[in-house]
């Protein structure tokens, strides 16, 4: 193998990132943007790693029946197009398919027997987005290319609701020439949603996609009817009370929400939800979570982690606990299955998993599921 070199392949995987995985002829795998499962496709190398390689695409040999013409102007996988939306040149079927596929091949390492239930999608594939975060540089205003530092610069995005796309404008009429400059730094960061924007300044976190959002409150709702509503429940991450509304109104007694993020507990506590108390702790410091379930007892627990899953899972476990129910809302397949296999260990079943579409025209998941004491 040796940079630059063109070669022909067939498509073998799916990258947790998007891209092709296809196999040069040295036998290492290398991973091509924009290549779809069974393509046969020519690629150049363009870096050499010590285990896999990366390629771009040069064309597509034979195309998969599902592919399109991807709607937006920005879209591609070069440096000066959007990485926002890498699988937009599939139809949203597709994309559905490879998703559940993938989600299907993770849970076999947790358990073989675990029916994995059918993807849900989101109902609009296009405009469902009520969030974003774009940069600047003077005048112009845009979104990353993928794995580089390019800025490319766009007049709308088709993914933004109405509310979110018409924030997007507010922004532009903010922008003001500036001299180029080709460091993060001196860029500036712009966090919109439906009603505001900010610089540098992060909102605060939201579920990105409203109908899916309802969707999987509903979902907690229904597995919360089986649950004892007068023992306590512990929900960690609870952000700005997004779920810990669902907790409230299935009429639990004593709710316990823990964040660390100051701004998004001032706002749930604000709310003044019946039952709820609302307290600062960071969940990932060793100690913490195990120390929260000796004094408080619960016999629920709800976790909505970020990307990074929780590093502490350890210290949830069944025994000499009154812990009878994990509830974990996951938006990160790798992580949800390491934490599934420490839950495992310390005496929880994976009896349901619900896989939600949260961003169609991108590779993530949402991974809804159910653990119950053994």
């Amino acid at each position: 193998m040796r940079l630059s070199e063109r070669f022909t392949g067939t498509v073998r995987g799916l990258t947790s990132e998007g891209s092709g995985v296809v196999d040069h002829p040295s036998g290492r795998a290398v991973f091509v943007p924009g290549a779809w499962l069974g393509e046969q496709i020519e690629a150049k190398i363009t870096q050499i790693k010590s285990q896999f390689a990366l390629g771009e695409l040069l064309q597509v040999i034979t195309p998969h029946p599902n592919r399109r013409q991807a709607p937006c102007p920005y879209h591609g996988h070069s440096a000066q197009h959007c990485g926002g939306c890498p699988w937009q040149f599939m139809d949203y079927p597709a994309q559905l398919a490879a998703k559940q596929q993938r989600i299907e091949q993770a849970v076999q390492r947790l358990d073989a027997k675990l029916q994995v239930q059918p993807i849900t999608p989101s109902p609009a594939e296009l405009a469902y987005r009520n969030r974003a975060q774009l940069k600047s540089q003077g005048q112009q205003l845009g979104f990353m290319a993928a794995a580089s530092h390019n800025l490319v610069a766009v007049e709308q995005c088709l993914l933004l609701t109405p509310e979110c796309a018409a924030q997007l404008q507010a922004v532009q009429v903010q922008l003001q020439p500036a001299a180029p400059s080709k460091r993060p730094a001196n860029w500036l960061t712009w966090d919109i949603n439906e009603h505001t924007y900010r610089a540098n300044s992060r909102l605060p976190f939201a579920q990105g996609n409203t109908s899916q959002n309802s969707y999987m409150r509903a979902w907690l709702a229904e597995q919360l009817k089986s649950c004892d509503t007068q023992a306590p429940v512990l929900e960690l991450f609870a952000g700005s009370g997004n779920f810990t509304q669902v907790l409230a109104n299935a009429g639990f007694k004593a709710i316990y929400a823990l964040d660390v993020v100051a701004e998004a507990l001032d706002t749930l506590t604000n709310q003044a939800l019946p039952g709820v108390s609302a307290q600062a702790a960071d969940l990932f410091k060793e100690g913490v979570i195990s120390q929260l379930i000796k004094r408080l007892k619960p016999q629920v627990i709800l976790l909505d982690p970020p990307r990074d899953g929780l590093k502490t899972a350890a210290e949830i476990q069944a025994k000499n606990t009154s812990l009878q129910t994990l509830l974990y809302i996951s938006c990160d397949l790798a992580t949800f299955v390491r934490d599934a296999q420490v839950f495992s260990k310390q005496g929880f079943k994976l009896t349901q998993l619900q896989p939600v579409d949260m961003f169609p025209q991108t590779p993530h998941v949402e991974i809804l599921a159910r653990f119950t004491r053994r």
